[in-house]
């Protein structure tokens, strides 16, 4: 029984890693078509969010069947009740690339806002936590966990400067509020996309070390030790 068991949970691991593939494409596609200022690909996105959210759904049943069938404890217990939470976190993240693309779609088609936004730079460093974020899952490992951690003060940096700048324009194009705002919810969505990859590092790390922690206020090393 105890094999089947571990196999059981391989194939968890693999169910989460596909799911896991999923959001970082939508989020990918997604900042991608903002960039771009690309309708049809936002929509694409859009449209991608149901299968994602069946899936979650998949393997939260499989999670509940394990937990019923086999009773875990200790690290087991702990590995599937986090799977189950960042399971979750995955299926919000998609949730999240699907809000990111419905502003994009609007935006698209409004002129230009005449304020420089660096959403290139937090979209690479938007999806660099998420991909961190899922190899860390992968195995199992603290020290990328803290790399995610680590990057979300220079996203928060980021989001706090654009909300500013848009903040500003405003005041001097109040013609343009509406085009304005949906543009600064854009960017919190942005900012919770990372926020969805340091939920997901901090429950590497309670898997590992049993710990819970919160984003770099609380961080543990790679023995589960607070530096």
């Amino acid at each position: 029984m105890e094999r089947h068991f571990t196999r059981e949970l391989e194939l968890l691991k693999r169910d989460m890693l596909n799911t896991g593939a999923l959001a970082l494409a939508a989020i990918r596609k997604a900042i991608s078509a903002l960039t771009r200022r690309d309708a049809d690909l936002a929509q694409q996105v859009i449209e991608a969010d149901r299968p994602l959210h069946d899936r979650e759904l998949r393997v939260e049943e499989e999670c509940l069947k394990l937990l019923a069938l086999y009773q875990p404890v200790a690290s087991d217990l702990r590995f599937i009740t986090s799977v189950i939470k960042i399971n979750s976190t995955i299926e919000r993240t998609g949730d999240v690339a699907a809000n990111i693309a419905r502003r994009v779609r609007y935006l698209s088609k409004r002129p230009p806002l005449n304020v420089e936004l660096d959403f290139e730079g937090i979209g690479k460093n938007v999806i660099s936590m998420l991909d961190r974020a899922l190899q860390a899952f992968i195995e199992l490992s603290v020290d990328k966990a803290n790399e995610v951690l680590d990057m979300d003060t220079e996203v928060d940096e980021a989001y706090r400067k654009m909300n500013k700048q848009l903040i500003e324009f405003i005041k001097f194009h109040p013609d343009q509020v509406e085009d304005a705002l949906q543009t600064m919810n854009l960017c919190r969505h942005l900012e919770r996309a990372a926020d969805r990859a340091t939920d997901i590092a901090e429950q590497v790390i309670y898997i590992v070390s049993g710990r819970s922690i919160h984003k770099a206020k609380d961080r543990l090393d790679s023995e589960g030790n607070k530096p």
